[in-house]
């Protein structure tokens, strides 16, 4: 398989991420929604992370989007202003090819050179051996489980949730903000 090429997102990405969330929406348990986002819902959301100074990144074979990465505010209040969340998608077809591995790595290192201290996952679905596998070898350190707190495809789904230190972490204080 070729080398995937990882680079930030842009406007003309969104359909392809659309169709790729719609799947998992549709079909997966990484995520909790019931109803695929339509791409101009997809775009306010893109839009608003970069806005905000978020990393947007797609993964591309042969200059096809086949993936894609982001990491957004963990809580809204501020606080919380030196930790992400990140969420990675991938179509069905790329899984367990390393791509997704590749994405988060950049994810991280993005986040790192923002400043950025904390890195949260939220995986969906205790099952979800394969994010939990790709944040684990990143260096995401079991947080804990939510047992079943959703529920979808008639069945109650845990989240797991993960961390990561990014940067210096909590050894030092962050700038002034």
């Amino acid at each position: 398989m070729p080398n995937a090429d990882i680079r930030p997102a842009t406007a003309a990405d969104l359909p392809a991420v659309t169709e790729i969330y719609a799947h998992a929406v549709l079909y997966g348990t990484a995520t909790f929604e019931l109803i695929p986002p339509d791409l101009a819902e997809m775009t306010r959301r893109f839009t608003s992370l970069i806005d905000g100074g978020y990393p947007y990144l797609v993964a591309s074979l042969e200059g096809r989007v086949v993936g894609y990465a982001y990491a957004g505010p963990y809580r809204p209040r501020p606080a919380y202003r030196f930790t992400v969340e990140n969420s990675v998608y991938l179509r069905p077809a790329i899984h367990r090819r390393g791509i997704g591995l590749k994405l988060l790595q950049r994810l991280i290192a993005e986040c790192e050179a923002r400043g950025y201290r904390q890195m949260i996952a939220v995986i969906g679905d205790s099952a979800n051996a394969g994010s939990i596998g790709v944040h684990s070898k990143t260096g995401f350190a079991m947080i804990g489980t939510h047992p079943n707190v959703g529920f979808k495809f008639g069945r109650w789904l845990d989240t797991v949730m993960m961390q990561r230190a990014l940067g210096e972490g909590a050894a030092t204080l962050p700038g002034a903000s």
